[in-house]
């Protein structure tokens, strides 16, 4: 039983971190498309 509750536990954290790293991931080219546009504003 116990040992279930680790697997599932270590399951969830690994399904978190994954995710998290597409979130920052999304993130950063949003930025990196925001920048672009100032770029594009300023030439």
């Amino acid at each position: 039983m116990n040992r279930t509750i680790a697997l599932g536990i270590v399951i969830m954290v690994t399904l978190l971190l994954v995710s998290g790293c597409n979130t920052i991931r999304g993130a950063g080219e949003d930025l990196q498309q925001g920048g672009e546009a100032i770029q594009r504003a300023a030439s």
